[in-house]
This record gives C-alpha cells, structure tokens and sequence, in this order.
C-alpha cells in the first residue's frame, strides 16, 4: 500500500497523492513494457486520463479537485502524468514503498500510525536515552 503525502503538508490526501498516481502510471513505462501509460492493460490511466468507463476505478477527492470540469479534469491528468519527474521523487516514492513507510510529514506519518497500529516511518537509531531507560534498580525493590 503507499500513502503519500506532501511532505510539509499536514492535511490527509495532499496533492501529492496524484503524484503516486503518476509514479503509478509510468511504472510500465519505465519497465519498458508498454511505451505510453495507456498502453499499459491494468492501468487507470485510461480511466482518469481520456475518461474511459473502468468499475474498478473510483475517482480519489484529490483527482476530482483538479477541476469542477470533467474534460479539463481529464486534461490536467494527462499533463500531470506527462510532466517530468524529478528522480529525487521516483526514488524518495520507491524508498518509501520498498520500507513500507508513509510518504510524507511527520504529522501525517504520526496519524497513520495511530489509525494502524504500528509504525509507518523509520525506527528511532541507537539506544534510548537514559532518561527513556527503567532503573534497573527500581525494579529490585
């Protein structure tokens, strides 16, 4: 599963979640197995590009925020996913995906760990801090 979020956006579904969907959407590309998005057979790009009918694609707020229109909606998706992407994100959206770690702020990071249950970013390196650390003898009293 990848959540992503811009990182110094403190809000659930950021903008930057369209900019999963476009990592999404080229993967094939990248792979050389198709040469354009829409060539690819289990992509949404058909979807949320040129508007075809797919049951299995539910448009995200994000997607329909990028206009009331839904011609110019289908446009602005097309010119997302057509944009260049700087190899800094793919590989920040790769390294997150491959931890299993929410992409984004420390605040969004923080709410998605408490709507699991368990940790969705990088564990604290090193010992703890005394101060974290029981007395061990405290405990033989």
């Amino acid at each position: 599963m990848a959540w992503c979020q811009k990182h110094d956006c403190g809000r659930p579904g950021c903008w930057c979640l369209l900019r999963c969907y476009r990592y999404i959407e080229l993967n094939p590309v990248r792979a050389a197995m198709v040469a354009e998005s829409r060539d690819y057979r289990w992509s949404s790009y058909r979807a949320n590009a040129p508007g075809q009918h797919d049951p299995l694609v539910h448009p995200h707020a994000e997607y329909l925020g990028l206009s009331p229109e839904p011609e110019q909606r289908l446009a602005a998706y097309r010119n997302l996913v057509m944009e260049h992407i700087d190899p800094f994100e793919i590989d920040a959206i790769r390294q997150h995906l491959q931890r299993q770690h929410a992409y984004g702020s420390d605040r969004f990071r923080r709410m998605i760990e408490a709507q699991l249950g368990r940790r969705a970013g990088p564990a604290k390196i090193g010992r703890p801090r005394k101060a974290d650390c029981p007395d061990p003898r405290e405990s033989a009293l």
